[in-house]
């Protein structure tokens, strides 16, 4: 069996034959969850109603899991579940993902959702072995694929590998031709974590982000970086559609942290980042359209 520096056994050893099984879940599409994220991005007025294509990623309002609070861990995050490796002391990231868009779902309607573990693979990073978990998620409706997702996960044993950099509060300046500026705040913060089921601590409790994970203030949702991402597009080309949708995230955001989430479009494509003070690069995706 391998070992790690400590000498305790390596990731590997821990998901040696771990393959779940795949997943098959129902849910409707409704328009509450939908119309609650128009709300929370200041677009209530633009909010998909019952036969409107969702807007893409938004299927992260949906098929929700709530375990019961005894099965939470002290982080907020569930102990066990189907898709969470069988590694002791546990932590996660969520590294980035890709999206295909077939045709969007459609407000209004159920969805069939089927999830599979696709990649296990342990890593060395700087600080430690690091195991990658990709899950791929499949909607269909109407009995036709509609959307693919993949999504990729990093898990780490024991605590340490938080991003240590105090926020910057100096404004971020870009010459992007697509632009939306974000300083969140944990009003915001808190209601993503309500409209995504995501109780991780980080998000809305700061002692614990800052003395128990070492964070220097809450810390903006990953999948809340890559949403904004998706919306330039939205908003300044409204009469194109994605068709697929890279994304990666590379450093943390923080409250009251000035960020610019910007564009630059270019023929069937467009380079979408999430760029902080001196133009560090906290996440970034490339769209191509239909």
């Amino acid at each position: 069996m391998s070992t790690g520096a400590s000498g305790a056994p390596g990731l590997a050893a821990y998901v040696r034959g771990w393959r779940p099984e795949e997943l098959t879940a129902t849910a409707t599409i409704g328009p509450a969850p939908a119309a609650a994220l128009a709300g929370l991005l200041d677009r209530a007025g633009d909010a998909p109603a019952a036969g409107d294509p969702l807007p893409p990623l938004w299927q992260w309002l949906y098929f929700l899991d709530w375990p019961a609070q005894s099965e939470l861990g002290p982080d907020g995050h569930p102990r066990d579940g189907h898709f969470l490796p069988p590694v002791p002391d546990r932590t996660r990231m969520f590294a980035g993902g890709r999206l295909r868009v077939a045709e969007p779902l459609r407000v209004g309607a159920d969805a069939v959702r089927t999830s599979a573990v696709t990649g296990v693979k342990v890593k060395e990073g700087r600080t430690g072995e690091l195991l990658f978990v990709t899950v791929r998620h499949e909607f269909r409706q109407d009995g036709e694929l509609r959307v693919t997702e993949e999504q990729d996960l990093v898990y780490r044993s024991g605590g340490g590998g938080a991003a240590r950099h105090e926020p910057r509060r100096d404004e971020p300046s870009s010459a992007a031709p697509w632009l939306l500026p974000l300083e969140a705040d944990p009003v915001l913060l808190f209601r993503f974590s309500a409209l995504t089921a995501n109780a991780h601590r980080i998000h809305y409790d700061l002692p614990y982000a800052r003395d128990e994970e070492g964070y220097p203030d809450l810390v903006v949702h990953g999948p809340l970086l890559a949403v904004l991402m998706a919306e330039l597009p939205r908003r300044h080309a409204p009469e194109r559609r994605l068709a697929r949708l890279g994304y990666r995230f590379r450093r943390p955001v923080f409250a009251a942290e000035p960020v610019l989430v910007t564009g630059v479009p270019g023929g069937a494509a467009a380079r979408l980042s999430v760029a902080g003070a001196a133009g560090t690069v906290r996440a970034e995706a490339e769209a191509e359209f239909a």
